[in-house]
């Protein structure tokens, strides 16, 4: 394997690489740099909706370590037997165009695109997954209309309105986009939402940026309004089946949680000896909560990673074994009650890591305001 590997770069390259292998069976450029702490989800929406050109705008690392952890991925994808497949990546905006990954000229710069574009896909994968795969790799992404946060004009006629698209890098309303037609569906119905934006000929995702969260959530759909009414005639004809169905599936998600609950909480005695087995259950049930966003639901939560295993621990003895909530209330601030609190945090979780014992306690409630 390259010498590359060899580096901290290299390690953390293949680290994340081998992560989402194991999670979707294929592992771009993109998703690694995502898992290593170089491109934040929100900047990649940003990208995708054509506001961002080209993606290295948004990456916050030198080029020249951008071009070693690219050699780095490609040379543990090698060495692993994965097959690369080249996916082109499409702006969501009007004119479908090429989205670009780098401003660099020359061949160079035509090596560095495509390895972004390039995809390494695990070889044991049946033809039908891999067709599967192939095509949501390369599916041209949803128009998006986004709830403005601020007072905006539209760049063509001056107006404003409730929900703007970009154009050139500019915002215009729905009436200058000719999307003024469309009717609002919100989230919440997900076999309505699929049926309606199916029959629509024309349709776009509504997105508002959540600050406090920093990524663009989902709030509905746009549609024909035509389409809208055949979509609710399908789903009142349906609607029994349906709800059977979705019955089976809580109970499926429900036995899923339990059997992930599980897991982490082993996984919690296993890093933590020292950590009674019912704490360690009560970690793991409010860390995996689903709908929660707390670690235990994110991809390295779900896989349990060592590191996001973890935080969720170290959350629990903040809010359970210190004054932490306490100095919250008092007005203490954030950073400066974590502060306080540091060294109660760490003696009980080093009483954890020993193991049972007379050190292997919750630790005691320090620090309060």
């Amino acid at each position: 394997m390259s010498e590359v590997h060899d580096t901290r770069l290299g390690r953390r390259v293949t680290e994340a690489a081998a992560l989402q292998l194991k999670r979707s069976h294929a592992v771009s450029a993109i998703e690694v740099f995502q898992r290593i702490g170089w491109l934040a989800a929100p900047r990649v929406d940003e990208w995708r909706q054509g506001r961002i050109d080209p993606l290295e705008a948004a990456l916050t690392v030198r080029p020249d370590k951008i071009e070693t952890a690219l050699r780095a991925l490609r040379a543990w994808a090698e060495a692993e037997g994965l097959e690369p497949a080249e996916t082109a990546y499409i702006a969501a905006t009007r004119d479908r165009r090429a989205l670009r990954f780098t401003a660099r000229d020359g061949a160079a710069a035509a090596e560095i695109e495509r390895a972004y574009r390039t995809h390494w896909i695990s070889p044991g994968l049946s033809p039908a997954r891999r067709e599967a795969l192939a095509a949501r790799q390369g599916k041209a992404p949803d128009l998006v209309a986004m709830v403005p946060l601020k007072d905006w004009a539209c760049a063509s006629c001056r107006g404003t309105g409730a929900y703007l698209v970009m154009e050139d890098d500019e915002p215009v309303c729905l009436a200058c986009a000719d999307m003024d037609h469309l009717v609002f569906l919100p989230a919440g119905n997900a076999a309505l939402s699929r049926r309606a934006k199916k029959e629509s000929g024309l349709s776009a995702v509504v997105v508002r940026l959540d600050r406090r969260r920093k990524r663009y959530q989902r709030q509905g759909i746009l549609v024909e309004e035509e389409a809208l009414a055949r979509a609710e005639e399908q789903c009142l004809a349906d609607e029994d089946a349906r709800a059977r169905r979705r019955e089976r599936d809580r109970e499926r998600r429900a036995d899923r949680d339990v059997e992930f609950q599980a897991r982490m909480a082993a996984e919690i005695v296993r890093l933590y000896p020292g950590c009674p087995a019912a704490r360690a259950e009560a970690i793991a049930r409010h860390a995996g909560q689903r709908g929660s966003g707390r670690v235990g639901r994110t991809a390295a939560g779900r896989e349990l990673d060592a590191d996001a295993v973890r935080l969720a621990v170290i959350a629990s003895v903040r809010h359970l074994d210190t004054g932490y909530d306490e100095m919250l209330m008092a007005g203490v601030p954030r950073r400066e009650a974590r502060d306080r609190i540091r060294a109660a945090v760490d003696a009980v979780l080093d009483g954890w890591r020993r193991g049972p014992g007379p050190g292997s306690g919750s630790g005691p409630r320090s620090g309060a305001a």
